[in-house]
């Protein structure tokens, strides 16, 4: 009979295995890790990258180990100061929640599934990105949203 620690020590090792890379990239970018677990069978990753770029080239690798990165929570924020493209990037990764890039095919409701396990919360997402989306059904391949913590 396995306990639950070592089911949840096996999952670990085989996301950590898997995402390897990813870690590599983390660590080689300078990003401060904050917590690395396994949550509801999913590998968590949270940490304060340096700069916006340090996060998208973080966020690079990830898409290429799993473009759906259907077992992977990563919330990266940038450090406080760090510059940033537009002051607001800033300010939305210190409000809390995560960061996603959209990809082609997605919509507000597809993100909000995927993040919340409800497609109708998408509204939270657009609120959350009201300094970048003028309207919840026009999003664009490679903007990047805040995804809150709610």
């Amino acid at each position: 009979m396995a306990t639950s620690t070592g089911t949840t020590e096996q999952v670990l090792n085989s996301l950590k295995q898997k995402y390897a890379s990813v870690l590599r990239t983390i660590e080689q970018q300078g990003v401060r890790l904050t917590h690395v677990h396994v949550q509801d069978n999913k590998l968590f990753i949270q940490g304060e990258a340096p700069s916006e770029e340090a996060k998208n080239k973080v966020w690079d690798q990830v898409k290429l180990v799993d473009p759906q990165f259907s077992d992977l929570t990563l919330d990266i924020s940038v450090r406080a100061g760090a510059t940033a493209s537009q002051s607001s990037t800033g300010a939305a990764s210190a409000s809390g929640g995560q960061t996603y890039t959209v990809q082609p095919g997605d919509t507000l409701s597809k993100i909000s599934k995927q993040f919340y396990g409800d497609a109708n919360r998408y509204t939270q997402i657009f609120e959350a990105n009201r300094d970048k989306l003028s309207d919840p059904n026009k999003i664009q391949v490679g903007q990047t949203l805040t995804i809150p913590n709610r």
